[in-house]
């Protein structure tokens, strides 16, 4: 049940952190205002909150293994809401970051 609860938090932390820089760049690169801009700063504070639910309390291995969940998300969220097509290297790539998250928060250690 942990693993589980902590892959969802980091899905949830994806969608509000990649979600909050989306909102933040279409309401100043694209010109969509600052009811976007401002909506893109809550997610990212909300981002920053749902870091701290994870059951692990190390900081530093959470923030690393998050870093590897935002590269596979915003590959995804680039193909969902932009039309981004990635090549076989950032898929690749992503895939290598995944297996790290695994790796940094999931692997067997000692009491």
């Amino acid at each position: 049940m942990t693993v589980t609860r902590s892959i969802l938090l980091f899905v949830l932390a994806a969608v509000a952190e990649i979600g909050g820089a989306w909102l933040v760049w279409q309401g100043v690169r694209e010109h969509r205002g600052l009811l976007w801009t401002g909506a893109g700063v809550v997610a990212l504070g909300v981002y920053g909150f749902v870091a701290t639910w994870q059951p692990d309390a190390h900081f530093g291995r959470i923030l690393a293994a998050y870093g590897g969940v935002f590269v596979a998300g915003s590959l995804a969220w680039g193909m969902a809401l932009d039309g981004f097509r990635p090549d076989r290297y950032d898929l690749i790539g992503a895939a290598i970051c995944l297996v790290g998250v695994a790796v940094i928060m999931y692997a067997p250690r000692p009491a």
